[in-house]
């Protein structure tokens, strides 16, 4: 039976504020009647939205500040002027303990900043990650990093397998995650040395709650073959960004194709069941949200422009690393990763 979780949510985050993240929320809690929610931000706006939500309304409360972190703000800014704002407040309640994950819409580098401050990254991790959900042939996979930081020594790219071996058993449900290092070949004397550095190490932690398969290159991702792909952030956010971008031409040269003859209107009209399954499959609203991952806390950040439906993916996201116990799970983890790492500096200098 699911245990009742409360998300402090960041209600002035994003590109539209309270008047995404409550009908958002609303969606969420239909999926998930165990959860309840803490808005944080101004209450004058955020009142008149939830009073359209009954149901919610009866399972939320409302914490005011007026200060708002801006989508423009550096995070060196966020961090000196951000204190008391509604992001800063959501993330306050996890490290709290008042909330079980926070969730914002808002300045992705300001959030992180944040998060890092306040949540404090988990021992023995070096840099937390940002990991998303992505759309394959088969199911989904998680990438990381896909923005969190740019470049990454092998030290932090085999933590980065872990923290998403981690997060694929909580959502996936397997015991031993399949895991893949992003290369520009599948070659081992391919790429740059640190991620030559992590496959080595990889392939060597057979001890790990992981299925270590080598280098997989960009083409591969999208056909699910693995459920893990390991990258640095720099890279990892271009390759999001492209998958983005691929997806909405691939829509544009559709439904420009459908419509230039009346004989592939006709067509268009037959197929167009064929055309709602293409269309809910390369929804990216379906899969909003990308987990911070490596913190001693749950903050889930979601697409800044995204409307209600794809908010509530970020909130059903921030719910299931919830329930399914993430952060105990990779403490764990973290641990054996710690004493795999003492056993090879030991036999190295034997």
């Amino acid at each position: 039976m699911a245990q009742p979780r409360t998300l402090a949510l960041d209600a002035m985050g994003g590109d539209h504020g309270p008047e995404v993240v409550v009908p958002g929320a609303a969606i969420s809690l239909e999926r998930y009647p165990a959860l309840s929610f803490i808005f944080f931000g101004d209450e004058a706006r955020i009142a008149p939205v939830l009073a359209a939500h009954p149901a919610l309304a009866a399972r939320a409360r409302i914490v005011h500040t007026s200060h708002v972190v801006s989508m423009d703000d550096k995070p060196s800014q966020a961090l000196r002027r951000g204190k008391g704002s509604s992001m800063w407040l959501a993330l306050e309640a996890v490290q709290k303990g008042e909330a079980h994950a926070a969730v914002s819409a808002g300045n992705t580098g300001a959030l992180m900043a944040m998060a890092k401050l306040i949540l404090r990254p988990m021992k023995g991790i070096e840099r937390p990650a940002i990991a998303a959900l992505w759309p394959t042939t088969t199911a989904e996979c998680i990438v990381l990093d896909v923005g969190a930081n740019i470049g990454a020594s092998a030290t932090q790219l085999t933590d980065f397998a872990l923290m998403g071996a981690a997060m694929a058993r909580a959502l996936f449900h397997v015991e031993r995650p399949t895991v893949g290092l992003l290369n520009v070949g599948v070659e081992d004397i391919k790429g740059a040395e640190e991620v030559k550095e992590a496959h080595a190490v990889l392939k060597q932690a057979e001890e790990l709650p992981l299925d270590y398969r080598g280098f997989v290159e960009g083409d591969e991702i999208g056909q699910g073959k693995v459920d893990v792909v390991v990258v640095e952030g720099f890279a990892g956010n271009i390759a999001l960004k492209t998958a983005e971008g691929t997806a909405k031409q691939i829509g544009y040269y559709l439904k420009e194709a459908m419509t230039r003859t009346l004989l592939s209107k006709v067509g268009a009209l037959l197929a167009r069941g064929g055309f709602r399954v293409l269309k809910e499959k390369m929804d990216p609203r379906r899969i909003n949200g990308g987990t911070f991952l490596g913190l001693n806390g749950l903050a889930v950040k979601s697409h800044g422009g995204t409307d209600a439906l794809g908010f509530a993916s970020a909130v059903d996201l921030g719910y299931e690393m919830a329930e399914s116990g993430l952060i105990e799970r990779l403490a764990a983890d973290l641990e054996s990763l710690q004493i795999h790492r003492l056993g090879t500096e030991t036999h190295s200098s034997g």
